[in-house]
């Protein structure tokens, strides 16, 4: 299937428009987070508090395991038919006074919104949490267009305010504490006043301060969808501020940016979510604020609502039998809080969109693996399996990062010049493959390895083999083999 409306041609590579700047390997990446005691602590402190409520939120439901069964089946079975159900809800988004714009990649989508804010000439525009316009670079294109975007989430607001990169899902500022975030509304909120507490009902009301004049006076919002259901034309948002409902009502255009991977076939389907998504994101048994909208209705909300369907590597996953599954993610971010990698490095590290296990799946299927940035997220895990225990749509993560880890080794063995790594297991094979080329490896390494042995234990290799012992030690080999000792005990 095709995610593009006639005249459109999909990219296909699915990458987001112009080459960025190469982003660092995961592991290198990580290793100024895990330096930062600060962050490590608040965010140690924020995802075990998500951990316990989320847990005691599954108990609560006899039928746990069933919804997240019935969770799996909706999301395949959309997935299955993704074409059709795209085109019913383009229908169905027409038919109620909506437009539906068709975007291949992010630089497409980026055209798009860019274009339909121009159009309204207007200099501003408000924005409730989005990983969607995160993806395809939203704020930075609107800026070079010359328009303010104002955050409005107060997470999302400390993250643009501080020039921060954001860290997780839910909370994209889980990695600040209060402090930190009191300091940063004092600089930068003329609202707070010097004397700002640092407890939440403060800051929120300083938040709701700084923003309320920018709703009044905003003409154009731009918003995401947690799921598009197909059957109706109806997208439906959940929140626990209420900001994305002020986008939703004040504005006189809304434009909303939506992953094709958000359709669910019929009204009916939402029962299912509606439980399974508040209890694996925040632990509450309900979302404070679930907002739907239709099209448009004269003298009620928006004059104009424009639906941005965004494929930019979700077809690529797709076509991946294995990886498609993770398509069925909800974005309730209950993986990140229960994965020890993630626990210790934060969600930078992962590359600017989606953190944490599921991040490390997504990110490879809709972009490739030909990247070093992108071929090194597959290994950012322990494979310990938490995060396919806690998914509410069962999506099974230890083993589509095995499935990735696979393609980063077949994509390496088509380079026409092969990695250190790749060279020097080939050297091993054809060392291997032999018994007496074996035999003799074997114990002239053993001679070498006890010559760089100190005390029994060897504490550094040399080259490309001393990043093994940078965590660890190796024991010195003895000085006869077990293939000698057999030899000489046999004969």
């Amino acid at each position: 299937m095709t995610a593009s409306s006639p005249g459109t041609t999909p990219s296909s590579s699915g990458r987001s428009g112009p080459v960025p700047a190469p982003r660092p390997k995961f592991a290198a990446a990580a290793r100024p987070e895990l330096a930062d005691t600060r962050m490590r602590r608040n965010l140690r402190g924020a995802t075990a508090a998500l951990r316990g409520r989320e847990a005691a939120a599954a108990a609560e439901t006899a039928d746990w395991e069933d919804l997240r069964e019935a969770g799996r089946a909706i999301k395949d079975d959309a997935l299955l038919d993704l074409d059709s159900h795209l085109e019913e809800l383009e229908r169905a988004v027409t038919e109620a006074g909506g437009t539906v714009h068709w975007a291949a990649d992010a630089v497409e989508a980026r055209r798009v919104v860019t274009g339909l804010v121009r159009a309204t000439g207007a200099k501003e525009v408000v924005k409730a949490a989005s990983a969607t316009t995160r993806e395809i670079g939203l704020n930075d294109a609107l800026a070079r267009a010359g328009v303010t975007v104002r955050e409005t989430g107060v997470a999302e607001m400390a993250v643009q305010l501080g020039e921060d990169a954001p860290s997780h899902l839910l909370s994209p500022a889980a990695h600040r504490d209060r402090a930190e975030i009191a300091e940063l509304f004092r600089r930068a909120v003329p609202a707070a006043g010097p004397g700002l507490a640092d407890d939440p009902e403060a800051l929120a009301a300083a938040a709701r301060a700084h923003l309320r004049d920018r709703f009044l006076r905003a003409r154009v919002a731009v918003t995401s969808a947690n799921f598009l259901v197909a059957e109706t034309g109806t997208l439906v948002l959940l929140e626990s501020e209420g900001n994305a409902r002020m986008c939703l009502t004040l504005p006189e255009t809304l434009i909303s940016v939506a992953g094709i991977d958000k359709v669910v076939p019929t009204w009916d389907d939402m029962e299912v979510f509606l439980q399974l998504l508040p209890r694996s994101s925040t632990g509450d048994r309900m979302t404070p604020y679930v907002s739907s909208w239709t099209g448009v209705t004269p003298g009620d909300g928006p004059r104009a609502l424009h639906l941005v369907l965004l494929d930019n590597g979700r077809t690529r996953a797709l076509a991946d039998e294995v990886g498609r599954a993770a398509l069925r993610c909800i974005r309730c971010s209950a993986c990140l809080n229960v994965c020890p990698v993630y626990e210790r490095t934060g969600g930078r590290p992962y590359g600017p969109v989606h953190p944490g296990p599921i991040g490390a799946v997504l990110t490879p299927l809709t972009r490739g693996v030909e990247s070093a940035a992108d071929a090194s997220l597959p290994y950012a895990s322990t494979l310990c399996g938490a995060c396919a225990d806690v998914c509410p749509v069962k999506i099974d993560i230890p083993d589509m990062l095995v499935h990735l880890r696979g393609k980063v080794v077949e994509s390496r063995r088509r380079r026409p010049v092969p990695t250190p790594e790749m060279a020097l297991m080939r050297g091993l094979a054809w060392t291997m493959g032999d018994p007496r080329r074996h035999e003799a490896a074997v114990r002239r390494g053993a001679r070498w390895a006890r010559l760089l042995s100190r005390g029994g234990r060897i504490r550094r290799l040399p080259g490309l083999l001393g990043k093994w012992t940078e965590a660890r030690d190796l024991p010195a080999p003895p000085p006869e083999s077990f293939r000698g000792w057999w030899d000489r005990t046999r004969a």
